[in-house]
This record gives structure tokens, sequence and C-alpha cells, in this order.
């Protein structure tokens, strides 16, 4: 408990913050037929609204920084929550498709900025616990990624569409009242109550060496993220590794939730009801992925086999889709082609243990995040598209393998033991 001590606080803002970030988006699709008893919801809505995290992702996670820069990381923090919990409830008082589309950009741009901040929090607050913060966030993300299909429309029966997703906004605003405490008692780092570290641990090998006795239980401090520390990422293989890889998880999460469905309906005659369990299933498959992975990379160094692992699962599960599905069967592809979720951690810890300090961190979040997510935004709308023009799914699933088999190489490069800094200092000299 002592090496917890001074810290409860941003333990409880970053699992807040993180269950925020997926619940905001998981919480509409499996509504929408309650929405459209309402008011009329246009294809083209629909479709937006599917294209729109991803976009505002992307844009949002370029911006963060900035924000981070003049304000710092726990303003930024509480600003990113409060948007997702205005969104949240604006959304559940929308009266039209167009304010359902807009209030749900605004909770996109929220969960955006949120998506930049939390490996950089993590680093900051806990950089002798990067593998035990890993792993209690991710699986705050993926208990808020399944947990809303499951719960959504049974709230909606009994309560209304309308307060079925405002509910989550609760969360949203409770993830922000730990850092507003500590902003108001001048416990962040770089506060003059606070206890600052001047010597940062070195790189993310280092730092499994030290006895974590040894080190701060308080904050270390941040220097923000800077223009110069971003433009050589783009200079850097492994940066784009790790944004390749991100990008990979990205797409496999947002096809999944804007068409899982509607494959499985068509390719397994399945009922609507079971394809909406199917898909919670895809995404519980994450839980298992996010308590192990930030243990396994940070400990043993098992980024490339986790990698692969994931990447076959992937390819068998689309196999599987493609050429062996009915109503029995599909639960078992689905389940093995969820295992790809195994890549959306994996990212999250490169990104912490792939940059020496928390100002590399920052920029390396917010490149790998912001590439990942344009990759991301494209293929939802693509697969589509493909279906519409091909009458069925085959082509589009035949994509969504391509895109795993053309992510391998860059997966082998993010298994390099090494950070930006130090593949930085090896092609150029000093960072």
């Amino acid at each position: 408990m002592p090496r917890w001590r001074g810290r409860v606080l941003a333990v409880l803002g970053i699992l807040l913050c993180a269950f925020s970030l997926r619940s905001a988006v998981a919480s509409l699709s499996p509504l929408l037929d309650h929405v459209a008893a309402d008011f009329p919801l246009p294809t083209a809505i629909v479709g937006l609204i599917g294209t729109a995290p991803p976009v505002c992702f992307a844009v949002f996670g370029l911006c963060t920084p900035l924000l981070e820069r003049r304000l710092g990381i726990e303003r930024v923090t509480v600003i990113a929550l409060l948007v997702i919990a205005a969104g949240l409830i604006l959304r559940g008082l929308s009266f039209g498709s167009i304010p359902l589309l807009l209030t749900s950009a605004l909770i996109f741009a929220g969960v955006g900025m949120g998506n930049i901040l939390l490996p950089p929090l993590v680093k900051k607050y806990f950089p002798d616990r990067i593998g035990t913060m890993m792993t209690l966030y991710t699986t705050a993300m993926s208990l808020s990624t399944f947990l809303p299909p499951l719960v959504a429309v049974p709230v909606a029966d009994a309560a209304g569409w309308r307060f079925s997703l405002g509910v989550w906004g609760v969360f949203a605003v409770a993830g922000a009242v730990p850092w507003i405490v500590m902003l108001v008692a001048g416990k962040t780092a770089g506060s003059p109550a606070s206890p600052r570290r001047d010597a940062q641990v070195p790189d993310a090998q280092a730092a499994q060496e030290i006895d974590p006795a040894e080190l701060s239980t308080g904050p270390i401090a941040v220097a923000p993220a800077n223009s110069r520390v971003f433009s050589r990422l783009l200079r850097l293989p492994l940066a784009w590794a790790i944004a390749v890889v991100f990008g990979t998880s990205s797409i496999m999460a947002y096809v999944s939730f804007a068409w899982l469905p509607a494959i499985v309906t068509d390719v397994a005659g399945v009922s609507p009801a079971v394809a909406g369990l199917l898909l919670s299933l895809f995404a519980a498959m994450g839980l298992p992925a996010s308590l192990l992975v930030p243990v396994l990379v940070v400990r043993f160094q098992a980024t490339r086999t986790l990698f692969g692992v994931a990447v076959a699962c992937g390819l068998v599960g689309v196999l599987g889709l493609l050429f062996w599905s009915n109503s029995v069967t599909v639960w078992l592809w689905v389940a093995i082609f969820g295992t790809v979720g195994v890549l959306f951690p994996l990212a999250l810890v490169l990104i912490s243990i792939r940059a020496r300090t928390p100002e590399s961190a920052v920029a390396l979040s917010s490149f790998v995040q912001s590439s990942g997510y344009v990759f991301a935004a494209v293929f939802p709308l693509l697969v589509g598209v493909l279906h519409d023009l091909t009458g069925g799914w085959t082509v589009s699933l035949i994509v969504i393998g391509a895109v795993l088999v053309v992510s391998i190489p860059f997966g082998v490069i993010a298994g390099r033991r090494r950070t930006v800094e130090d593949e930085w200092e090896a092609r150029h000299g000093r960072w």
C-alpha cells in the first residue's frame, strides 16, 4: 500500500476515464430501432454516425497535445470528460437525426482527447506500475465495450431510450471529480505541493530493473509534448509500425461495431437479437486480453508472440465466417475473431514503453492514435460500399483479412525492444 499512497485519486480518475471512453461509443448502436420509432433516421446519418468516431478521434487526437501544452494534462482530462458528459446528456435529448449526429460528434471529440491522454497519464503517475495500471485501465475499457450492448435495450424498455443513452454521462462526470480534487488540492506534478522528480527512468527496460520501492510514490514531472518531438516521430519506422498496429486494431473494432450484426445475420441466418449477442461476444473477448497483455508485454517482452496470435485468430475467424458459418458454428468463429482484440491493449502498452519520458509518450500517443484512426475511418464505409456493390459479404471479409496480413511486417517492427528515442539516436544522433 505505501507504494500506492498519494495516487488513489489518480487510479480512480484513470479507471473512470477509461470506462467513459468506450461506453460513450458502444451505447448507441443497440438503440437505433428505439430512436427510429421517435423520428426518422436516414441511412446516410447512421453511416455518418458510424464513421464519426475514428474521424473525430484522429482530428482531436492531433489537437490534444497543443491543449495539453498550454493547460496541463490534468486540466485537459477534465475538459475531455466534461465534454463527453455534456454530449451524452444532450444526445439523450435529441429531437431529430441531425442533433443526434452533432451530439455524437461532440461525444467523440471528448473521447478523442481522452484516448490520447490515458497512456501519458499512466506513465506520469505510475512509472513504476505501468503493467499493472495498463491492465486495470484496458480492463475498464473492455468492460465498458460489452456492457452497453447488453443493458442498453432492457434499460430503454424500462425507462426509455433517452435515459438509456444519457445515463452513461454519470461515469464521465465521476471521472472528472478526482482530477478536479487533485487540481484544487495542488497535488498534480509541477504544482508547489507535489513532489517532483528530476531524473527520468532512462528507458522501458531499465524501468523493469529498478526496485519499485526506490521510485517516487508521487507523480513525476512532465514536460508537455512539442512539435519538435512530433515531427521526429514522422521519420521513425518504429512510430509508424505502432501506428499500423493500433490502426489495424481500430479497423477490426469499428468495422465489427458497424457491420458484424449484419454479417452474421446474412452468413449464418441468425436473428437480429442473436446478432446483438454475438457483437457482445466479440467485444467480451477483449476482456481477458486486457488482463493479460500488459503483464506479458512489460514483464516478458511478448509483443511479437501476442501480435502473431491476434493476427492468426483474426484470419481464422474471417475464414470461418466465409466458408463454414451456420447458426451454431458462428459463435465459435466470432469468439476466435474477437481475439483480434489483443491488438488494442498491445498498442496502448507499446505507446507507454516505446517512449522514455511522458513528454515523448504524449507525442507518440497523439501520433499513433491519430494516424490509426485515420486508417480506421475509411474501412467501415468501404465495407458497406463493397457489400452494396457485390450483394454479399465475401469481398468485404476478404478485405478485412487482407488488412490483417498487411499488418504483419509492422507488428514485427513494433516488437523491437527499443524506444523511439533509441531509434532516433541510432539514425540521427542525440535526441
